[in-house]
């Protein structure tokens, strides 16, 4: 009985591990989405692989490419929000960079050397400044169902049940997991002010 039960703990515990990119993981960011010009080369950058609940109430692995600087604080937010039991639908490397993304692109990642994305309400794809994302300083949470709005619009369709964000459903961010992330000093895309929100992001600046 002692046995299974240590047996059990281990399968739930929380890890994290930080490490430099593997070369095959560098290859396949050098093109697609990392190039020279971008904020922050791929020596700065880190894999961060982190143990969180997943939408089907198990544990999983996830993988995040973030800025090496922030890599420990980020360590210990998904710590937390593997305290809450929040879920992530996807989050491994080749969900966000692999060749075959998931259908539902209920994407969580970090890293990607591109400009930020305009509001909803203007339209677009670029505004000429580059997005936190492009430094690995920002993280996007379960974009379906924290969507990107303005105006009432979004580019993703199947996000629009989650506009009205008084009543929470799984996947949703809640106010402890804005706490988490501001326990490090990052911001939350939902406390933008007027109509524009950007419910999945978090980032070093809160941009």
């Amino acid at each position: 009985m002692l046995r299974l039960v240590a047996v059990s703990l281990a399968v739930v515990a929380f890890s994290t591990s930080i490490k430099p990119l593997p070369e095959p993981m560098r290859a396949r960011l050098n093109g697609p989405f990392w190039h020279q010009g971008c904020p922050v080369p791929l020596s700065d950058l880190r894999l961060l692989t982190v143990t969180h609940w997943g939408f089907d109430g198990r544990t999983h692995t996830g993988q995040l490419v973030v800025n090496g600087r922030f890599a420990s604080p980020l360590g210990r937010v998904f710590r937390r929000l593997y305290e809450l039991r929040f879920p992530i639908r996807h989050m491994r490397f080749a969900d966000a960079y692999g060749r075959s993304h998931p259908a539902d692109g209920d994407i969580s990642a970090s890293f990607e050397c591109r400009q930020a994305v305009p509001s909803p309400c203007s339209g677009g794809t670029g505004t000429g400044t580059w997005s936190m994302h492009a430094y690995g300083e920002a993280v996007d949470l379960n974009p379906v169902e924290n969507p990107y709005v303005g105006c009432g619009q979004s580019r993703d369709p199947s996000s629009r049940p989650y506009f009205d964000r008084s009543r929470l459903r799984r996947g949703m961010v809640t106010p402890a997991v804005v706490q988490a992330f501001r326990s490090i000093g990052w911001g939350w895309g939902g406390d933008w002010s007027g109509s524009t929100k950007d419910y999945m992001h978090f980032s070093a600046t809160g941009h």
